[in-house]
């Protein structure tokens, strides 16, 4: 069965940092692309994050570029999101997800205070 948890979400000052953790299983996060996305109140749900399968190749959405860094662990097989100078609208649940299945976790909630 397929299952993706996200942590480490919380509150921070402007400027600050938080990682981001998505443990899964029933699959290998290495043989699949796999990405972060976030949803601020009100608005869509929007791509912020992925890394290719293998080789992991990444990329970022213009808003975060330079400042988030995705990653992953495959002993622990998770994926991980480094936060730095977050910013306000940088607010929202953040979500993990598998390029290969279309299930979602929980997510976990970013709130960056100005």
């Amino acid at each position: 069965q397929v299952q993706l948890v996200e942590s480490g979400g919380g509150l921070v000052q402007s400027g600050g940092s938080l990682r981001l953790s998505c443990a899964a299983s029933g699959f290998t996060v290495s043989n699949y692309a796999m990405s972060w996305y976030r949803q601020a109140p009100g608005k869509e749900r929007e791509l912020v994050a992925g890394i290719t399968r293998g080789s992991g190749v990444t990329n970022y959405a213009d808003s975060v570029k330079g400042r988030f860094t995705i990653s992953r662990d495959n002993a622990k097989n998770t994926l991980y999101l480094q936060m730095n100078s977050l910013k306000p609208e940088d607010t929202a649940v953040y979500y993990c997800k598998c390029a290969r299945f279309g299930s979602w976790g929980q997510g976990t909630q970013v709130t960056v205070s100005s």
